[in-house]
Formats: structure tokens, sequence, C-alpha cells
């Protein structure tokens, strides 16, 4: 396994045993972090870092070593990273760094790999939710901390709306593409021209996604109606909606004569449980588009774009760990992470996580606390 040079000179003849280099890999100084591609049989193409921004950070002097290849989904070259001071490395040799970046997370069999107490950073995932991964996390002793799970000093989702805001205009993208000609659609506009009446464009739900959606929409020129099954959502939604948009409340009246005029329905998470009723399948118009956002990712599409807003985040977001000495004072000391974490230190402390797999959990505070 490669590492880094160490200062420290050994006898003549000696060798640094793996568990030698594993130490080294955790005390030396600095940053050091991992940066791991996507998993070659899945569709993800979303990245963390750009070139550009791994240029700010190395130039602050934190350390990047990148999987070989691990730029291609967003079409950027080991030698324009490497120009930025990233070393490229193995797959095998980025996952032994104290902090690995992944955006999806990582299987078994790389978990395996990593460096026992090292840190792992990526979005949230179907991973999380399988007890073989969890175990794997929590014999390592791998802190695993979700980016989407965790709030800005502002107490924002930043991650989380980030992604959610991409994927709500992306999808506006799909159906223009889908109503085209060349998109297999009757070759229409989604926005009208003088004297025709604009495309119709549902969209239910009233979150990040939703809102993104439906202002997209709009600027298009499309008719745009997004509906709630909560008054008071509409209400704080009213103030984020272009003036084109119509806020109205899921009545089953409404809901079927807009599913009938609907040339693009977009579904995201409602304030209470909502399920688009079967019946209305049959009102469909020919060739509308639809979209549930619960279950699909439009910004897989567009996964340089995804990379360089999420760059913008963890510039800070690295740049303040650095300042905090590490990930462990970064959790210790910054709540908004905290509720990100999913395993820490050997065990599991995501509520959430723990209910879904019957697995005991801890408070994180009660464990930071302790160790103070």
């Amino acid at each position: 396994m490669a590492t880094e040079k160490n200062d420290k000179k050994l006898p003549e003849g000696a060798h640094e045993t793996k568990a030698e280099l594993e130490t080294i890999a955790i005390s030396s100084p600095g940053l050091h972090i991992g940066l791991v591609g996507n998993y070659s049989d899945t569709d993800e193409t979303r990245f963390l870092l750009t070139p550009e921004a791994c240029g700010m950070l190395t130039s602050g002097g934190i350390r990047i070593s990148m999987e070989e290849g691990a730029g291609v989904d967003i079409s950027f070259s080991d030698e324009t990273y490497a120009e930025y001071g990233v070393r490229i490395v193995s797959r095998e040799e980025a996952l032994k760094c104290p902090v690995v970046l992944s955006y999806t997370p990582l299987r078994i069999a790389d978990i395996e790999k990593m460096t026992k107490g090292a840190a792992l950073l990526s979005m949230m995932g179907d991973g999380m939710f399988d007890p073989a991964v969890i175990k794997a996390l929590l014999k390592q002793h791998i802190s695993t901390g979700c980016l989407d799970n965790m709030v800005s000093h502002h107490d924002v989702q930043i991650f989380a709306d980030i992604i959610d805001e991409i994927d709500g205009r992306a999808a506006i993208m799909y159906a223009e593409e889908s109503l085209s000609y060349l998109g297999g659609g009757k070759g229409v506009l989604l926005a009208g021209v003088a004297g025709l009446n604009p495309c119709e464009v549902l969209v239910i739900g009233s979150g990040t996604e939703a809102i993104s959606a439906a202002n997209a929409a709009a600027g298009t020129g499309a008719r745009v109606v997004l509906m709630d099954n909560d008054v008071s959502a509409l209400q704080l939604a009213r103030g984020l909606c272009k003036d084109r948009v119509e806020l109205i409340t899921i009545h089953p009246r409404v809901l079927t004569n807009l599913v009938k005029a609907a040339d693009a329905i977009i579904q995201c998470n409602t304030s209470r449980p909502f399920e688009f009723p079967k019946n209305l399948s049959a009102s469909l118009k020919e060739n509308v588009f639809v979209i549930d956002l619960r279950e699909s990712h439009p910004s897989v599409s567009v996964p340089r774009t995804v990379a360089m807003a999420m760059s913008n985040i963890l510039i800070n977001f690295l740049d303040e760990m650095a300042i905090k000495n590490g990930f462990k004072g970064m959790v210790a000391t910054t709540p908004g992470v905290q509720g990100g974490m999913v395993t820490y230190e050997g065990k599991l402390v995501d509520k959430l996580v723990g209910s879904y797999l019957g697995m005991p959990c801890v408070d994180i505070s009660v464990m930071l606390s302790g160790s103070n």
C-alpha cells in the first residue's frame, strides 16, 4: 500500500508494517481526504468535488488523494485534478485515508479496506439501511456522516436542499424533452407562444423539489399549479413561488380536473402522506409526462452541476474541519454535523436507522459528553 512519505527514518533494512502505515496515515499533520468514485454497475453519476474546489482546498494545506478515473462522470480527467494538487491513487489507497468522501454509501468490501477508526462522508442511501453494511461500519469503528442529514450553522439542510433544487429543475428539463418530438412526444413546447395556450404542469408537494420544479416550469411560460394537503405549507410556499404558480389544496374533484388537463405531472413529498389515486391513471392525457421525485433523481443527468454546487459547500465545510483539528473535532463542536452521523466510533447513533433495523442505538451527545 502506498502512502505519503513520512519524515521518520527507519533503521536500514527495516520495513513499515501495514498497521504502522495506517497509523502514519491517521497521525500525519493536516487533513487528508480520500475521494472515491461511483460504482460502475450503478447509474449514479453525481460527484462531490470539482478540480477547482480541490485546488482551493489543497492550497489551504488539505491533502487530497483521489481514486484514478473518479472524475470521469463529471467529464474531468485525472490530469486536470493533478494540476490542482490532487494525488491520483488506486481506489484501495484512497479508501485508506483518514477521511473518505463518496457520493453514495460504500459497500462492505470497500468498508473493510478502510483504516480502522477512520471517517466516511457520503449522502444517505439505501446502503445505510442494510444491516450488513452497518455491521461492517461498526466493526471497523468507522464514523459515518450523511451530508444530506446535516444542517448548517443557520439550521438549513444545505446539502439536501441543493440536491432537491437541482432535481426539481432537472425534472422540468426531462418534461420538455419528453414532450418534444425527439423525446417521443407530440412535438410541443412546454410554454405557449402568442395565440396558443401554454402546456399545463401539475406539481404535487410543497418542499424544495416541488417549489423548484414549479418555478422552473413557470419560467418556461407554462401554466403551473402546485398542490399540497396542508394549507400552512402552501402559505409558506407562496413566498417562494413565482407569481405564475397557482397554489391549491389537494381536493379530489379539483385534483381530477387538473390531472385530466396536465401535460406534465411532477410528484414530490407532501406535508402529510398522500398517494396518487390509482383510478386517475385512466384520466391521464396520452403522452403525458409523469415523474415521481420520491423515487427518481433527475440530477444524475447533470452531475457536473451537482459537483459544482456541492463543492461550494464542501470548501467551507472541510476548511472548518481542518481548523477544528480534523473530523472528530468537527463532530464534537458542531451540532449540525452531529445530527447527520449514522455511526460514531463503533456505535450506531442514528435513531431512524436503528429503529428500521431493530438495532440498539446510542445518543451521540451522551457519547461526546462522556469523552470530554
